[in-house]
């Protein structure tokens, strides 16, 4: 209930209103009904004007207009402004983010225990969950040793064989990736070089034709070649001058300078028995010779040298190459590419060939050892310049003899030794099974057989037969194989080694007893040695040629 009051003035204007509404009445009574009702309607509306003014005048200023307006205002106005003012006040509310510092972070190191995490099955409940796994910064190298199967070899076991090696790593420079190469064996699963060690070796010695003989002189060697190396890590065609031997051995070769030559020959025999400097019985004597030779390079990747000559530097490059490719060490890697593209300078720009000096026209001998340097750094996946290779396929063009079925020196010939080195670069230069001069050429040497004097064409006729297979082979192998056995030496300091004398071979007095043993040896070797070029799962790819 509230109290209103009323001021002077107000009352002063009331009371004349109100006199003369009494005075008038007489007269409205005689009104008709409507003038009556307007009248009545008209003083309602007065009294009400007059109450809104009155309220509005006791109200004062801002509330009493505020009501009025409120009053007055549509209904969807004062809706509007109702939202307005609900949506600004919704705004000005400030919403918090919530506390996350009570959420639990997993960190798992290598090595840590279970006890050392927190709650661990609470955190694992959570509906997010980071992990953060720190990893060491060095560098993962993974090794796979293949294990090998136990052959009973009698006396082979002095030689350990180097386990296969497989490392995950990057290439620095634009070579094929390593897996091409281990899927050349099929089934057997190893590289170009994979035959040489553990169960594919053991595998293949058998399916070719070695002995338990045959592998028993290869372990004898390979312990005469380690017994006369030089204290440099080298070895000498004069192996007397070896502070173990002083002597014992007779029948010396005279290329005593020509050590980088001595040095990759008697290398070649523990590489083709799968020994490196990094596995192996004998790494320890490879790693000495791999080192005297890298060593003794020049800058240009020379290692040709007095009395042995680009003979020697071909030799030693096959070593360098066949070591790197075993092994894939990076280290290895400079120096025997360095060798093969000094095997492309010194090629006979003319002719094709190579000879005693760099650029110098070409003889068939020569150009054999270059050749299997330049293809044994191709199996390595090292670069060889498509040029090179063409440009020897014509140098033996231009020493063939009977459309390319035998070969010469320096002139189209028949020789035996010439005629073997010939046929094989053909083979290895892409000369397909079927071609008929390379099966006119595999028969003479079928009728030519082994000899028991000229170990320089057997070796190269050895490998001829050996990637023909079949009868060709069985035949060869029947006859090498004891007889090379037979004549090793058993007894007293030279247990190991051979001597051969006669038959035409120049390298018996120039290499001495250490050429002799090493030849003989990469013979009886040739079981695992290389893959036969022309069987189906070992097929490689053939020089670049375009």
């Amino acid at each position: 209930m509230s109290t209103s009051k009323t001021n002077p003035a107000q009352a002063q204007t009331k009371a004349p209103a109100a006199a003369s509404a009494k005075a008038a009445k007489p007269a409205s009574e005689a009104a008709p009904a409507a003038a009556r009702s307007q009248n009545a309607q008209a003083t309602t509306d007065a009294a009400d004007a007059e109450g809104a003014e009155a309220e509005f005048a006791e109200s004062g200023t801002f509330g009493g207009w505020a009501r009025e307006l409120v009053w007055q205002a549509p209904s969807w106005l004062v809706s509007l402004l109702f939202h307005l003012v609900l949506m600004v006040i919704l705004a000005l509310i400030v919403i918090t983010p919530p506390d996350t510092s009570s959420v639990a972070e997993l960190t798992l190191s290598p090595g840590e225990e279970e006890d050392d995490i927190e709650s661990l099955e609470d955190v694992l409940a959570q509906d997010e969950l980071e992990e953060t796994i720190e990893m060491s910064d060095e560098m993962l190298e993974v090794e796979t040793d293949v294990v090998a199967e136990e052959v009973s070899v009698s006396e082979m076991d002095a030689v350990e064989p180097a386990e296969m090696k497989v490392k995950l790593q990057d290439f620095g420079v634009p070579t094929a990736p390593r897996s091409d190469m281990l899927s050349q064996l099929g089934a057997m699963d190893g590289a170009e070089f994979g035959g040489r060690s553990g169960a594919n070796k053991a595998r293949m010695v058998a399916a070719a034709g070695g002995s338990k003989g045959s592998e028993a002189a290869v372990a004898r060697a390979l312990k005469w070649l380690a017994e006369h190396q030089l204290p440099d890590g080298g070895w000498s065609f004069n192996h007397t001058k070896c502070p173990t031997c002083q002597g014992q051995c007779s029948h010396p070769g005279d290329l005593d300078e020509a050590r980088n030559g001595a040095t990759g020959l008697a290398l070649l025999p523990f590489l083709g028995a799968g020994q490196t400097h990094q596995d192996g019985k004998y790494k320890k004597t490879v790693g000495a010779g791999l080192y005297f030779l890298a060593s003794r390079m020049k800058r240009d990747g020379a290692l040709n040298e007095p009395g042995g000559r680009m003979y020697s530097h071909g030799i030693a490059a096959i070593a360098l190459c066949e070591a790197y490719g075993m092994t894939d060490d990076k280290k290895l890697m400079a120096p025997a590419q360095a060798a093969i593209d000094f095997t492309c300078y010194a090629q006979d720009p003319v002719g094709g060939g190579w000879r005693y000096t760099p650029k110098q026209a070409g003889d068939t001998s020569a150009v054999g050892w270059q050749l299997m340097a330049l293809k044994s750094g191709h199996m390595s996946y090292l670069r060889v310049p498509p040029a090179v290779v063409q440009k020897a396929s014509a140098f033996l063009d231009s020493v063939q003899a009977n459309s390319g079925a035998t070969y010469g020196y320096t002139t189209p010939g028949s020789g035996h030794g010439t005629t073997a080195v010939g046929l094989l670069s053909r083979m290895y230069l892409g000369w397909k099974k079927d071609n008929p001069a390379l099966e006119r050429g595999v028969n003479q040497i079928d009728k030519w057989g082994f000899s028991h004097g000229n170990m320089y064409y057997n070796y190269y006729a050895t490998q001829i037969a050996r990637h023909w297979e079949g009868e060709v082979w069985d035949r060869w192998n029947s006859s090498m194989r004891d007889w090379l056995v037979a004549k090793q030496d058993k007894t007293g300091h030279q247990a190991g080694s051979w001597w051969f004398g006669g038959g035409g071979d120049h390298g018996f007095k120039k290499g001495g007893r250490l050429y002799c043993t090493a030849m003989a040896t990469m013979m009886l070797e040739v079981y695992y040695r290389h893959l036969p070029i022309y069987r189906k799962q070992a097929a490689e790819d053939d020089f670049p040629v375009d």
